[in-house]
């Protein structure tokens, strides 16, 4: 394998957390760099059209929080001695993932999935699988750590 950069999409979920630490070591083992991609999902105007309204500050506040993890995330590549970046966006995940695996020239993703079946993968859909059938380069899905009960 020989892939350069590696862009890794994070939402904050233990699935995310687990794929970056995943992308990490293979990073490490590559010498890649890595992408870290938060897409956020609405604008403040569709925030403010919709029937859950957010205040501007709501919105503010999570632009901020957002920063301060993907930050945090940035620093620990740092530490461990590989190249990164940060990326935060507006827009749907899984065409803002497409997008900049594209932009950037990605060679892989590296991304977690709750792994839903049945019912509720239909009703909820699949951003890894979206990836998955229409990335311009190899997707790597990682599912987490799984309890013995679930095999």
């Amino acid at each position: 394998m020989t892939a350069k950069h590696i862009l890794v999409p994070i939402d904050f979920s233990e699935y995310a957390d687990y794929a970056l630490d995943y992308a990490i070591e293979l990073a490490q083992k590559l010498q890649a760099r890595l992408t870290l991609l938060h897409a956020m999902e609405t604008t403040p105007l569709e925030v403010a059209e919709s029937a859950t309204r957010r205040s501007l500050s709501d919105w503010q506040e999570l632009e901020t929080s957002a920063e301060q993890r993907m930050a945090a995330s940035l620093k620990h590549i740092q530490d461990v001695g590989l190249q990164g970046e940060t990326l935060i966006v507006r827009g749907d995940p899984f065409q803002s993932i497409l997008d900049t695996a594209q932009d950037k020239e990605a060679d892989l993703i590296v991304m977690g999935t709750q792994g839903h079946t049945g019912l509720t993968h239909v009703l909820l859909g699949s951003v890894a699988e979206k990836v998955v059938r229409l990335a311009p380069c190899p997707v790597l899905v990682t599912r987490g750590k799984t309890e013995a009960s679930d095999a």
